[in-house]
């Protein structure tokens, strides 16, 4: 069964709103859902959750929403925390570490924290039996794929092009996901502009995808109520979810 991850932004419009979305979409078939923190300036985010993100922030969002509802849905469904690394650091890593086994959440995805710098924490990661997801891009060599995914855990970030979340661009993975597959046993999930249309190419050849922007559009639809965005965005994320096991 392949895997479907959905990223949705915390506490926009609301933290009611976000659990009741979580809970939703884990009975609409999602496996893993990304908790996405709000940040100012969120550098590998397209327009649409860059959108959702300053929402939250001028909604007053506080990262310990965050801990709130995570202690609420995390042990309903598998939880991450999707964040900027100046966050974690203002807050302190300790401290997210704390909070995350406190809560159930099983991992962090922090997309501007490079590999080389992400080791330490990784080790911290570890020790408490958590998940620092690695991302692996396109443009990068076999050699340095090899070194990324060596001590990888949960799955493997494949992005699907070089650029920002949700726009409708592709690039051939094949090569990537061979040199992936010869160096861990870690799954491979594909994140960057999956959703309906795309999501049947994007699956091929690993275990998962990552759907963020098709989902964000949605909820920042302002002609919808907050039950039928609630509606929309399972409903989209049970065909998506069809689509990949067909």
């Amino acid at each position: 069964m392949k895997k479907l991850v959905a990223y949705i932004t915390t506490a926009y419009p609301s933290l009611e709103f976000t659990h009741d979305l979580a809970l939703s979409l884990k009975d609409a078939g999602v496996d893993s859902l990304e908790l996405g923190v709000p940040f100012s300036d969120p550098v590998a985010d397209g327009a649409i959750i860059e959108k959702a993100n300053l929402k939250a922030l001028q909604n007053g969002f506080k990262v310990e929403q965050l801990f709130k509802v995570s202690n609420a849905i995390a042990s309903q469904i598998d939880t991450l925390w999707m964040g900027y690394f100046n966050v974690f650091y203002h807050k302190g890593f300790e401290h997210f570490i704390s909070e995350a086994l406190k809560s159930k959440v099983s991992g962090f995805i922090i997309p501007d924290l490079p590999y080389e710098e992400a080791k330490s924490y990784d080790m911290m990661m570890k020790k408490s039996d958590l998940s620092l997801i690695n991302f692996v891009a396109p443009t990068d060599s076999k050699e340095r794929i090899a070194k990324i995914v060596k001590d990888s855990s949960k799955f493997i970030y494949l992005v699907a092009y070089a650029g920002i979340t949700g726009k409708a661009q592709s690039e051939s993975l094949e090569n990537v996901i061979v040199d992936i597959r010869e160096a861990t046993t870690t799954p491979i999930y594909v994140g960057f502009g999956v959703d309906k249309k795309s999501a049947k190419e994007k699956i091929k050849g690993v275990d998962g995808v990552i759907v963020g922007s098709a989902f964000v559009n949605i909820l920042l639809d302002d002609s919808l109520s907050d039950t039928q965005k609630i509606k929309n965005i399972s409903t989209l994320a049970k065909e998506i979810k069809e689509i990949i096991n067909e």
